[in-house]
């Protein structure tokens, strides 16, 4: 009796398919696995067979998915759907209880997961580590901590960054610095927002000790997607200087940001690059150069490593100028 029910268990679970999201596309393939996302008119598929794929939104004649998705026909506004059902060419239909809707795909701007308090949020960031310990002439110790994370909701953005640096060289501190800033983003467009934001630096062997800067100006989203990002923005910025020997310097400026990532390779290798150039409307300074640029390779769905290079550079102070430059290897997590 036992054998027959294992026989008929093992029938029926081979004979029944795996239940799996389906895009057909106009040229007549097929993809089956699971939707991941769609955003910047790319649609992300993870199969089995070649991992993440990422299909031109404009190349889709229709999709069917069994998951509960958000379905979003502009940037601010979306519909909670049970399922998605195939429908015909250009077109999917919305199932949710009773009264099915049949869309235009060209209509649809942003499909995902809902979240469970605010349905469109989008989270990501990570935090790399690099440790690094030499014992030879000089025995060195260098410790690197940083995080980046940001959050989209609607029109608003917000984004939260820091960095820790400590080195030894025969047990004396040689570098001991900190940085945190935030931003706050409010698009007015799809692509235009405007941004304000706080940045404090804390140096305990520089002779520039501390950096404070106010800022705000506007700033435009090139692209935003499952496969990278780049942006530009301009700030008016209200600085503070405070130097070691107790020294203070105030100033304002005009500085240019930039924030790029791309992912290469099925996602597993991303190449990003960030940073901030600005130039005082008074003598202070000549200029001031904060800048990463770096490769993360991911070794699982969270784990990676990565590879960055840093340059900080105040040229022309009053006190003391400041240039830096730090290569960094080392592991870390993302989401």
């Amino acid at each position: 009796m036992l054998s027959r029910t294992l026989l008929c268990l093992a029938v029926f679970s081979t004979s029944t398919p795996l239940l799996a999201d389906t895009v057909w596309l106009k040229n007549g393939d097929r993809l089956s696995g699971k939707i991941k996302v769609f955003d910047g008119g790319k649609l992300l598929i993870q199969t089995e067979y070649a991992g993440a794929i990422p299909i031109d939104w404009k190349q889709v004649k229709t999709l069917e998915s069994d998951q509960e998705l958000l379905v979003k026909q502009d940037a601010y506004t979306g519909e909670k759907a049970k399922s998605l059902h195939a429908a015909e060419d250009g077109k999917v239909t919305l199932a949710n209880g009773e009264t099915p809707k049949t869309v235009e795909l060209a209509s649809i701007q942003q499909i995902m997961k809902p979240k469970p308090v605010v349905e469109d949020l989008v989270w990501k960031g990570n935090v790399d580590m690099a440790l690094d310990y030499q014992r030879a002439e000089k025995d060195t110790d260098d410790y690197d901590i940083d995080f980046k994370t940001s959050a989209r909701h609607g029109k608003w953005r917000h984004t939260a960054e820091g960095e820790y640096n400590r080195e030894f060289q025969n047990d004396v501190v040689t570098t001991d610095n900190w940085r945190a800033e935030y931003a706050l983003d409010r698009f007015l467009t799809d692509k235009w927002f405007w941004q304000g934001r706080l940045n404090y630096k804390r140096d305990k062997v520089e002779e520039l000790a501390r950096q404070r800067v106010v800022g705000t100006g506007p700033g435009y989203q090139f692209w935003d997607n499952e496969l990278g990002a780049f942006s530009l923005g301009s700030l008016l910025n209200r600085t503070d200087y405070e130097y070691k020997d107790g020294g203070k310097d105030n100033f304002y400026s005009l500085a240019m940001k930039w924030d790029y990532n791309r992912y290469l390779i099925g996602k597993r290798v991303e190449l990003f690059t960030n940073g901030e150039v600005g130039r005082p409307l008074s003598n202070i300074a000549d200029y001031a150069l904060d800048a990463e640029i770096g490769l993360r390779y991911k070794v699982t769905e969270w784990a990676s490593l990565n590879l960055k290079a840093e340059r900080d550079i105040i040229s022309g102070t009053k006190e003391s100028d400041l240039n830096k430059t730090r290569y960094t290897a080392g592991f870390g997590v993302a989401w």
